[in-house]
């Protein structure tokens, strides 16, 4: 009897009993592994890429359970979610997508490509332990980033 009066207390200690009502907003997308830190989402909250219901979201902002919440990322892509389940602290990140359900159509075929291409127009990176660019290099990569190709 003791064993379990001293569990339901550590539980209760630990906030593992409690049912959670709501949760901050940079919380919820940090724990759910939308964004990878709180700290990018506090940025993006701040920014306004994130509303929740429609409504710009701040990041002290609680939400619940039901709420729709739409994230847009760099490049154009959103992602819109609906929260399904609380939690503060991190999970497995299995777990934590059952925190929400992604409502996100599909891209379409011209998304696809435009992507492709966006993709494939990148400057490759540098071979790891190359170092920094030399003198000619830094050149043409000045040159490609203002327009004036080399022939």
């Amino acid at each position: 009897m003791t064993e379990i009066l001293a569990l339901s207390s550590s539980l209760r200690h630990t906030g593992a009993m409690e049912e959670l009502s709501s949760v901050r907003l940079d919380i919820w997308l940090d724990v759910a592994c939308i964004l990878k830190s709180r700290t990018q989402a506090q940025n993006a909250c701040r920014l306004g890429r994130v509303s929740v219901n429609g409504q710009r979201g701040k990041a002290h902002r609680k939400i619940r359970p039901g709420d729709s919440i739409l994230v847009s990322f760099p490049g154009g892509r959103k992602r819109i979610l609906k929260v399904v389940d609380l939690a503060e602290k991190h999970l497995p990140r299995a777990e934590a997508r059952k925190l929400y359900e992604d409502l996100t159509p599909a891209p379409s075929a011209e998304e696809m490509e435009l992507r492709r291409l966006v993709r494939l127009s990148d400057p490759k990176p540098r071979p790891k332990g190359a170092g920094a660019p030399k003198k000619r290099e830094r050149r043409k990569i000045r040159r490609a980033k203002e327009g004036l190709f080399e022939e």
